[in-house]
């Protein structure tokens, strides 16, 4: 074995070791919110769903810089700031600042740490091949992540908050030494003097220009929309119909959606190689099917059962089209920017799908009426983004 395949191989592993504590905590960080709105500590409508909105706002309004930031940068430094940043908003949280407020500060260090964890995935790989791979392993990984924070953040908040929030700091600074320990890679590009909203908008063309990317920008939106606005959904359905009383029991029963998306995820490279991007269509029907079907559902292994399939599919979806987007992009504009131009459209998608679910929950619109919807906007928006999907790879 070379000295440079051993010196991926050791990066790879110090980047699912950085991506595995970061996605625990920050998994795990909404769960701990979601029990203090269930012992009484927070009130108010929709208070969930404004949660994710302050999170989100980074992606949206930070992504003409981030991806920028992250390519003119070594990687691994940016991967290390981004944790500290959230762990800023931990401690904040900590300090009793309000959590809409503290959550937003968590949102701006992931909307740095995304472009540049993706971004370094084509440094640090071979070819198209061992980025699916590289994909799959980091999706996976983050899949494990969230199951364990999931169920981990859920049960020790539900005894002590101030417990999970010090744990979860912890995490995030753990993260950020293990994404400093990885090599001093150098730089993808040189800083431009160009004005950053005009090389944005100039990114956004070049990606949308190519069949492939943009049906990897538009099903990536797709997927990250239905997949916040679901799991807002199973919050509000699971104690009503599924009749669970506490963030545990209904941290594990997201559990199965997560697993499935990471059983998905390890099938993405065998059963949707990056040559065969159409077949991720079918996946995203599958997606949209495991909706429609929770809608009918009220004995609780059923549910979960459902969640699984749904989360395969999901995982199937997601992964081939992330990594047909960072291959064109490590090519074109630079991995990191593509990123970036990805996470603004997913990131305004889940912030258009959280607003219209948000009017749809203060209007008394029943769970299982939203999860309708949702899944037939899933089959509709699946049909209209794969009707201009070139029948080969070549754009």
């Amino acid at each position: 074995m070379s000295q440079a395949t051993t010196t991926l191989s050791a990066d790879m592993k110090k980047l699912l070791i950085a991506q595995f504590l970061t996605a625990m905590a920050d998994n795990a960080i909404l769960f701990v919110i979601l029990a203090m709105i269930l012992q009484g500590l927070l009130t108010g409508e929709g208070y969930l769903p404004a949660l994710q909105g302050c999170f989100l706002l980074a992606f949206v309004f930070l992504a003409p810089w981030v991806g920028s930031f992250a390519d003119t940068r070594s990687k691994p430094q940016v991967l290390m700031l981004a944790n500290v940043v959230k762990g800023l908003g931990t401690l904040m949280m900590l300090g009793g600042v309000e959590p809409l407020i503290a959550y937003a500060v968590v949102g701006i260090g992931a909307a740095a740490y995304s472009p540049a964890k993706y971004g370094i995935l084509p440094e640090i790989t071979q070819d198209n091949q061992a980025l699916m791979k590289s994909n799959s392993w980091v999706e996976g990984s983050t899949i494990v992540a969230i199951l364990l924070g999931t169920v981990v953040g859920a049960y020790i908040a539900d005894i002590s908050i101030t417990m999970a929030l010090i744990l979860i700091l912890c995490l995030y600074l753990v993260s950020a030494m293990s994404a400093l320990w990885m090599s001093k890679i150098p730089p993808a590009q040189t800083k431009s003097k160009e004005n950053t909203l005009r090389m944005f908008k100039s990114t956004i063309q070049v990606l949308l220009e190519s069949p492939r990317a943009r049906f990897s920008t538009l099903g990536v939106s797709l997927f990250w929309a239905a997949a916040v606005v679901l799991r807002l959904i199973i919050m509000a359905w699971a104690p009503v119909v599924l009749l669970l009383s506490t963030a545990t029991d209904v941290s594990l029963l997201t559990l199965f959606i997560a697993l499935g998306i990471a059983c998905g995820a390890l099938l993405a490279p065998i059963i949707i190689p990056m040559a065969q991007l159409r077949r991720a269509r079918f996946a995203a029907y599958g997606l949209a099917l495991g909706i429609l079907s929770l809608m009918l559902v009220t004995d609780l292994n059923t549910a979960r059962t459902l969640l699984f399939f749904t989360g395969i599919c999901g995982g199937l979806f997601v992964v081939p089209i992330n990594a047909v987007l960072q291959d064109i992009g490590h090519q074109s504009v630079g991995s990191g920017r593509a990123v970036a131009v990805q996470h603004f459209f997913e990131n305004l998608a889940m912030l258009i799908a959280i607003a219209a679910y948000t009017w749809a929950a203060q209007a008394g619109v029943a769970s299982t009426t939203s999860m309708l919807v949702l899944g037939v906007f899933v089959l509709i928006a699946t049909m209209f983004i794969a009707l201009n999907l070139p029948k080969q790879k070549p754009d």
